[in-house]
């Protein structure tokens, strides 16, 4: 079996991997590393979760363990899709290249160009940013491309979901062609083949096998849920996942809660603080530092429901997550993987809960087909709402009180329907417009009220 002294790395590199605790590298990080130190680009295709990380982290690390980075021109670029996964590769390089001099800045929105600026003017040897943000620096004139020695671009499949691959084919443009670069993207769609056709040169393929089960430890279940309307299927989802739950009880240490769309996100949060639950919202349109404080906040235990989209989970690395729910099942069958996945790791026993609706069909069999067996289906708990609305609905209504007779106040019932009569000085005021019309011979002008223009009364021959 390969071990990681094998590879031919870096000493300083092999003993953060030892204080890591690392001994024995994945099967990308066998097979990618001894490629990437010769210098070769690198195809990786694989998922999340697989040390993919590491496979171009460790290398990069040991690439630059010789030169010297200049000043706004970094000598190496990592690109990744999101905020969450840009900070966790930056959290990889601290751990991996603790024991060498290396420097690294992290470019992401939510954070001010001040500081950012000032990382960069001292010269970085990595740099690790979302490609919006690195474009907003290049065209301030604050970045120069021209010196990079070693290209990564991570989660390309995440890149074209989110319509980056326009900004990653304009920063290939800007870096120097005698790059080396390491590609890696989940799946090769036809757009993502073609970029890595123009801008790589002539690589090396690695793939690993598609993770289409999930852990042994983790006991799936599949709530199937039928609304009475269609409108109404969020509603029904958000009181069925808090009777879950709540029959969990103390089982339930904290939990991850996915949906498809980030304004869902919000509602749901919202619906389960309002129902006093700790919960809290993580997507992409939140500032950055309060998406890192929320996340803070679940790693240390001090938070309990974390609801959250795909992209702003895919850098998610929480070691223990007692449940993962799905509000929403993913529309890629693949994300299913991913998602349970945070549960149920390095050992530890998870649980992962999906709730569906009719509408969900169509995903629910993409699923099953990719893991190649049928979801376990299980019955939501008697919802909290439900009883209340019995409750209300079977208590005796209280006996309205006896009405007085009627007959005595109909008359005065029926006065306000007839038309009140106009007071003293109303009358007075139209009977002396209508003697004023009587005495003049030419009559009252009608719209122009008591005041008419001379010229308007006076007589016009024609012909």
């Amino acid at each position: 079996m390969t071990q990681f002294s094998d590879l031919k790395l870096d000493p300083k590199v092999l003993k953060a991997i030892n204080e890591a605790g690392y001994t024995t590298p994945t099967p990308i990080q066998e097979q990618a590393i001894p490629h990437a130190l010769e210098g070769r680009d690198v195809l990786g295709i694989a998922q999340t979760g697989t040390g993919k990380t590491a496979s171009f982290t460790l290398p990069l690390i040991t690439r630059l363990g010789r030169g010297r980075a200049r000043a706004r021109m970094p000598r190496s670029l990592v690109l990744a899709p999101t905020r969450e996964l840009a900070a966790q590769v930056a959290e990889n390089f601290d751990i991996y290249a603790k024991h060498t001099r290396l420097s690294k800045a992290l470019l992401i929105g939510g954070v001010a160009f001040g500081e950012q600026d000032k990382l960069i003017d001292r010269g970085v040897d990595v740099l690790i940013a979302t490609p919006g943000r690195l474009l907003d620096h290049f065209e301030r004139g604050k970045l120069l491309l021209t010196g990079v020695e070693v290209m990564v671009v991570d989660e390309a499949d995440r890149m074209l979901d989110m319509g980056f691959i326009p900004d990653i084919e304009r920063i290939f443009g800007l870096t120097p062609f005698t790059r080396q670069t390491f590609f890696y993207s989940a799946t090769m769609a036809p757009e993502i083949e073609r970029v890595t056709n123009t801008f790589l040169s002539n690589p090396v393929r690695v793939e690993v096998a598609r993770q289409a089960t999930a852990s042994e430890t983790i006991a799936q279940e599949l709530i199937q849920l039928s609304p009475t309307r269609r409108d109404a299927a969020a509603k029904a989802k958000r009181d069925a996942l808090r009777a879950i739950i709540q029959a969990e009880g103390e089982k339930l240490e904290n939990a991850i809660i996915f949906c498809n769309r980030k304004v869902e996100v919000d509602i749901l949060a919202k619906s389960l603080i309002k129902h006093k639950y700790d919960a809290a919202p993580i997507h992409g349109d939140l500032d950055q530092s309060v998406r890192t404080r929320t996340l803070e906040r679940f790693r240390n235990g001090e938070l309990r429901l974390l609801i959250a989209s795909d992209v702003a989970a895919r850098g998610l690395d929480v070691p223990s997550v007692s449940h993962v729910f799905n509000f929403d099942l993913p529309s890629h069958p693949e994300d299913y993987v991913h998602r349970i996945g945070r549960t149920g790791r390095a050992g530890r026993s998870g649980k992962a809960v999906s709730l569906m609706v009719p509408a969900d069909q169509k995903y629910l069999e993409a699923i099953e087909t990719l893991v190649q067996k049928e979801l376990p289906r299980g019955e939501a708990p008697a919802s909290e709402a439900k009883p209340k609305r019995n409750k209300r609905a079977e208590a005796p209504k209280p006996e309205p009180k006896p009405e007085p007779e009627v007959t005595a106040k109909e008359p005065a019932e029926e006065a306000p329907a007839a038309q009140p009569e106009p007071s003293r000085p109303a009358r007075e005021r139209r009977a002396e417009r209508g003697e004023r019309a009587r005495r003049d011979p030419r009559g009252a002008v009608v719209g122009m009220g008591d005041h008419v223009p001379d010229f308007l009364m006076r007589e016009f021959r024609t012909a």
